[in-house]
């Protein structure tokens, strides 16, 4: 069983598409390989900046011969039936099979016998398919070839590898002819060598200065960089995302350590940061002792006869007028921040928000307005709130978020400590647009709290109103991450809040105009129920418990139906808990039936006078007794206490229906039995929905 090795050798690939075209490869390959008969062992990708290779293990020397029968018309039938048939196959009349059918008549068949195909001729016409059909998000012509390919394409191996050596597969497209050579590095290698096997091809392409493996090029990158960092006195800022295209960028990782000048180092670290990082693609390393960024690491793909330092010139050259761009947008925004911020908020009453929604600056006014009304509610003083919230929002006028649009917020920290404002507003600018996802770091200061969940309840109560709510996969608005921001913000701080008020606060700051038919309707607290129970079955949470609790009163206080799910699930994990739930659904169901029957509702309370039994005078000492527990469980919201209350009823419930006829001949009886069972169903249901709950 043959092995294969496929390399496309072309012009630097972007860094942004590497990954991504190693696994289309891979599958365009294999499926392909597959499909045509073929079976393998194993398959790996690999990447550099300009080259993608696939290597094949135990691949079939050639695909299976294959029998197929297809049904043709009858042998009667018309002339022109037959001869599409017979196109259809490229048999002749004599070559079909003749069948007499469950009728009487005759069927024709024809028997298609496709030999088995050599892997060779099956891997060129995949390949060439592949080749043809790649689907870069960018490609491009050259030359006078129709070939599309992400930067032009110079040469293709395609070997075939077995016991007896090497075999070129036959191919050709525009001109390129498969061959068994490749080249190594542009600058430190660039001769053409012949190779046998993909061992062979790692190794001598290693000799040649390159590191197929791009995971190897990240490993490489980080140690040599952490290393000089170290011996500088710095640490390296973590930056995988950074890390991962620097890796698509060089065959030959050598990092390089380079200091910032002093004239920038007064400069907030993270604008340092982000200048270098998208600018010119540079790691940051820090000082640990101030958490100044005083120094960076540059990743060049040579290796020089100075060890770098002509590189490293011209880095800091570059660097030098990147940064001096950097500190006159600090500088010119300090001004600004210092004055008051007016001119940016001045400004953003011509930056339209929605064209249905107003400005930006009509906008920060409900916000603010909201953030003053939330303030009491999550223990933040309401004056710092609405101002925090004024201002929350009023660096995305500024110079240096023009020019780099992630530090909003984080600038806006900067620029409201140099105000002079207090640090609570400070830290509510930063931390207002969080939490942006399911693993983002959740604020837990009482203002930033205000401020980020006023905004987040604006966005979504202001694109209700005007019905642009998200349908299927489409949500341009966000809106399902913003109320998972108002989820996580509610329950990490423990928040005890009315939603459906908040919303009819919000919802009154917009004008009568932009206000829907329906805007007062429940869609919006469904919304954030189906992002909760999401939510939710990440951790762990069945969506049946869930529901359960959603049929509550009070199903608007996210805190409150968290506690009441998370103390069901716990107690149905105990061994009582299933029992309850088995005996609740038994009495339940003979209520219902009993209550759909009659037309009436038992639920006018039983009296123990009209008990016949021990066993049912039992049961009404079990829930008077259980009763003095679980009332006061429910009213202090200690759920677990009330649950462990109802079941100590597991055994009494049991045993009064496996020993009384509820549906007595005694209407008296039956009726009492029956509210007895709606007394039993009201105490199960006081802290969820049971009929909801599987099981």
């Amino acid at each position: 069983m043959p092995d294969l090795l496929i390399e496309l050798f072309s012009e630097e690939i972007p860094a942004r598409m590497q990954a991504k075209a190693r696994d289309d490869l891979r599958k365009l390959v294999t499926d392909g390989l597959v499909e045509a008969g073929l079976t393998y062992a194993s398959a790996g990708a690999f990447s550099t900046p300009r080259r993608l290779t696939l290597t094949l293990d135990g691949l079939t020397g050639e695909s299976r011969p294959v029998r197929e029968e297809r049904k043709g018309p009858r042998a009667d039938a018309p002339a022109a039936a037959l001869d599409g048939f017979l196109r259809s196959t490229g048999l002749s009349l004599d070559q079909l099979e003749r069948r007499e059918d469950k009728k009487g008549g005759v069927t024709l068949f024809a028997v298609l016998q496709k030999p088995g195909r050599p892997a060779a001729e099956i891997v060129a016409e995949v390949l060439e398919t592949t080749i043809r059909t790649f689907p870069w998000p960018k490609s491009m012509r050259w030359g006078n070839g129709s070939l599309r390919w992400v930067r032009p394409l110079h040469s293709i191996l395609c070997l075939l590898v077995d016991e007896a050596g090497a075999s070129v597969v036959p191919l050709t497209i525009d001109g390129i002819t498969a061959g068994n050579t490749t080249a190594g590095h542009r600058f430190l290698s660039p001769a053409r060598f012949p190779v046998t096997s993909f061992d062979d091809y790692a190794v001598k392409l290693k000799r040649a200065h390159v590191v197929l493996d791009s995971a190897e090029r990240e490993a490489a990158i980080w140690q040599g960089a952490t290393n000089l960092a170290f011996a500088a006195g710095l640490e390296l800022v973590p930056d995988p995302a950074l890390l991962a295209e620097v890796a698509g960028l060089v065959e030959w990782p050598v990092p390089l350590m380079g200091r910032i000048g002093a004239d920038f180092l007064h400069l907030p670290p993270e604008v340092l940061q982000t200048s270098m990082r998208e600018h010119q693609k540079f790691f940051s390393g820090r000082n640990p002792r101030n958490g100044r960024i005083e120094g960076f690491v540059t990743v060049a793909n040579t290796e020089t006869a100075d060890h770098g330092a002509t590189i490293l010139k011209g880095n800091q050259k570059v660097l030098s007028a990147r940064l001096s761009d950097a500190r006159f947008f600090w500088e010119n925004d300090l001004r600004v921040a210092k004055a008051g911020m007016g001119e940016w908020l001045d400004g953003l009453k011509a930056v339209t928000f929605h064209n249905k929604l107003g400005s930006q600056a009509d906008r920060i006014a409900r916000i603010a307005a909201l953030a003053r009304h939330i303030a009491p509610l999550v223990g933040a003083d309401a004056d710092v709130a609405h101002k925090a919230a004024s201002i929350a929002k009023a660096d995305l006028r500024s110079a240096m978020v023009g020019e780099f649009p992630e530090l909003q917020g984080l600038m806006g920290m900067y620029y409201a400590r140099e105000a002079g404002l207090p640090e609570a507003v400070a830290k509510a600018a930063r931390d207002h647009y969080s939490p942006l996802g399911p693993t983002d770091t959740v604020p837990a200061d009482p203002v930033s709290v205000a401020v980020a969940l006023a905004d987040k309840i604006d966005t979504l109560t202001g694109f209700w109103a005007i019905d642009e709510k998200p349908t299927g996969s489409k949500d341009p608005f966000a809106l399902r991450r913003a109320a998972l921001g108002v989820i996580r913000l509610i329950l990490s701080n423990a928040l005890r809040l009315d939603l459906r008020a908040l919303r009819q606060v919000a919802d009154n700051a917009f004008a009568a105009s932009v206000k829907s038919a329906d805007a007062n309707d429940e869609s919006l607290l469904s919304f954030f129920h189906d992002r909760l129970k999401v939510f939710l079955k990440d951790q762990g949470l069945r969506h049946d418990l869930i529901d359960a609790c959603l049929a509550m009163p009070g199903n608007d206080d996210l805190t409150l139906l968290v506690h009441r799910a998370q103390a069901l699930a716990a107690f149905l994990k105990t061994e009582d808990g299933p029992n309850l739930l088995a005996g609740f659904k038994r009495a339940n169901a003979i209520l219902t039936q009993a209550e759909a029957k009659d037309g009436v509702e038992y639920s006018y309370g039983a009296d123990l006078k009209f008990a016949e039994t021990d066993i049912e005078r039992a049961l009404f000492a079990a829930l008077d007794l259980a009763q003095t527990t679980i009332t006061p469980g429910l009213q202090t919201e200690d759920f677990a206490a009330a649950m462990s209350a109802m079941a100590t009823l597991r055994t009494p419930i049991d045993a009064f229906l496996d020993a009384t006829q509820i549906n007595s001949d005694n209407p008296i009886l039956r009726r009492n039995r029956l509210n007895l069972l709606h007394r039993i169903r009201a105490i199960c249901s006081g802290v969820a929905d049971l009929t909801k709950v599987e099981g």
